[in-house]
């Protein structure tokens, strides 16, 4: 099986454990889920590292001691989140990671889907007659600009 499959794998997992605890978190220990996926801890921390981000919405706590017990939060949504975007643009994005934290500003009842088309429609590289370096600063202003007028009227 492959190192992206099986990261997929603990990942789904992780999520339906808290879809079923029906919590805003989980708490699992790294050990024992290494052993469920008999892989080693460090794959799962790997997953956790890479899928479960703040820029994804979650929040990630180790609890030191007691065989590595983390707990994973994902962070109810609020202005925090956005000026955690806004931070994590920095100078530079490029079209398609713009377009995910779009969708996320949608699936979390930040924008309508109508000012996501239109703000995607602004990301779009092909409408910016710059070279890519150019592009991606642009649309990081851009984007930071829309991100900021979102938080204003949240």
């Amino acid at each position: 099986m492959g190192m992206a499959r099986l990261s997929d794998l603990i990942e789904n997992f992780i999520k339906e454990l808290m879809e079923e605890a029906g919590k805003h978190y989980v708490e699992i220990q790294r050990n024992e889920l290494a052993n469920v996926f008999n892989c080693a801890p460090s794959q799962i921390n790997y997953v956790l590292e890479t899928r479960f981000t703040i820029d994804k919405g979650y929040i990630i706590e180790s609890k030191r001691g007691g065989g590595g017990y983390i707990k994973i939060y994902k962070a109810s949504v609020s202005n925090n989140w956005i000026n955690q975007v806004i931070e994590n643009v920095g100078d530079s994005i490029s079209e398609s990671k713009a377009k995910y934290y779009i969708d996320a500003l949608l699936d979390h009842n930040f924008i309508t889907a109508r000012e996501a088309s239109l703000m995607k429609a602004v990301m779009n590289d092909k409408i910016l007659p710059f070279s890519q370096e150019e592009k991606n600063a642009l649309r990081a202003i851009l984007l930071k600009a829309f991100l900021m007028e979102v938080a204003r009227h949240k």
